[in-house]
């Protein structure tokens, strides 16, 4: 009998099929039993009627816990009453395994206990959700980058110095060096446009921020696109059509996880271009006739983002920061030396920043000049500082943290129910 998938199951109406998965949940209505079973791409109800099977099968539905495993073969048929539509009517069952009983039930648990089970949690119609979304989004961003010719080149995980600043680095030992878990792969990524043209790197980074909010993950995964003879307006562009093709894409194909999650998505559709580009000064008089604590010159706090963000019905790009508080490597206004061709993308309803990038400094005096301000050590940055020596010319790039993305979209609170296996500020179990 052919095995196929519950997302598949149209295809079979009338027809005996085996399905292979897990018991959701059981309903006994004596001569009737009701199973539902899910596989990974969706749930089904199964019908077990005493006269239809044998006595051995009839009796093994007894044993049956939830997140039993087992092998179910018989007929699919059309019944809208039905979960999805469909039902099928067993005529044979084998049980792979019976599970012991479920820690995660249907009343409510505590976020801590849910954490502990992770491992087990993630078997839920929600997180399951989450899960497929997020493959979605991914998929959406490499396609999207892929279509308009940009290279994929793998960044190392392992570095011999900081991108973003020396204090949120988690250090290791590498073979008697001193060495770094990456915190972001652009400085590679600058190297690799200057081969390419067009390229992107997709992988984990790692902050030690010991910050405890709903933001804030130790290890996240970035997928940070860099261009060659791109500037500040290229590169804010690329990355607010980057933005309404994952918006698009995920209305498109994930609706019924959506639908799982009771997601807003009259929210999402407004999610178009143009995006509002307001400046970091402009953003300032937002948040000052707002009230806010925060001193002018400062960086964004969560709340300064929600702020701004909370006047704009889709993402908000905000430009030309302080040079004084941002990285070493952005390119200095020419109009204002003091401000830096860069930008942060803020997503509304409170999701705060969820993109940032910039232009890159390409001038060798200049970057040099910033390597030394920053207190770098400069034998690390020699292979970055080569880059301005032979042929340098303007370049842009950004990087767009998955999990932030993840959660806007899905209309999640906190960022450790976007990615499998989250790693937290006091936290790395399972």
């Amino acid at each position: 009998m052919p095995h196929v998938y519950i997302q598949d199951i149209a295809e079979h109406v009338e027809k005996e099929v085996t399905l292979k998965g897990w018991l959701y949940n059981k309903t006994d209505k004596g001569k009737l039993r009701f199973l539902l079973i899910r596989d990974g791409t969706g749930v089904i109800q199964t019908v077990v009627f005493q006269k239809n099977v044998s006595p051995e099968v009839f009796q093994a539905t007894d044993t049956l816990a939830q997140e039993s495993s087992l092998v179910v073969t018989g007929t699919i048929r059309k019944d809208e009453r039905a979960l999805g539509g469909f039902e099928m009517d067993v005529r044979n069952l084998e049980v792979i395994q019976v599970a012991d009983s479920y820690p995660i039930s249907p009343k409510e648990h505590g976020t801590s206990f849910l954490m502990d089970n992770r491992h087990l949690w993630l078997r839920s119609a929600r997180q399951h959700s989450i899960l497929r979304i997020r493959s979605e989004i991914i998929k959406a961003c490499r396609d999207f980058l892929d279509d308009r010719g940009f290279t994929l080149v793998d960044t190392p995980i392992i570095t011999p110095a900081a991108c973003e600043g020396t204090t949120t680095l988690f250090g290791l030992d590498y073979f008697e060096e001193k060495a770094y878990l990456t915190q972001s792969g652009q400085l590679y990524n600058e190297a690799a446009c200057m081969s390419v043209g067009k390229t992107y790197c997709f992988g984990p980074t790692f902050r030690a921020e010991k910050s405890k909010t709903r933001r804030h993950l130790m290890e996240f995964w970035m997928i940070e696109p860099e261009v060659a003879f791109a500037d500040l307006d290229d590169i804010m562009d690329l990355a607010q059509e980057h933005l309404c093709s994952i918006v698009q894409r995920v209305l498109t194909e994930r609706t019924e996880e959506l639908k799982v999650l009771e997601r807003d998505t009259t929210l999402l559709e407004t999610i178009q271009s143009p995006f509002p580009r307001i400046s970091y000064h402009e953003a300032f008089d937002i948040l000052e006739k707002e009230g806010t604590q925060t001193p002018r010159g400062s960086d964004f706090g969560g709340t300064d983002e929600t702020i701004i963000s909370s006047q704009f019905d889709r993402p908000v790009i905000v430009h030309r920061f302080p040079t004084a508080i941002k990285a070493f490597y952005m390119q200095p206004d020419g109009e204002n030396p003091e401000l830096a061709l860069c930008m942060d993308i803020l997503a509304p309803e409170g999701y705060g920043e969820i993109i940032g990038g910039s232009q890159r400094i390409h001038d060798y005096d200049l970057l040099s000049e910033r390597i030394e301000e920053h207190h770098l050590p400069r034998e690390a940055f020699q292979w970055y500082l080569d880059l301005r020596k032979y042929g340098s010319v303007p370049h842009s790039g950004f990087g767009m943290g998955v999990e932030r993305v993840v959660a806007w979209i899905c209309g999640i609170d906190h960022v450790r129910e976007t990615i499998a296996f989250p790693r937290m500020l006091y936290r790395m179990y399972p």
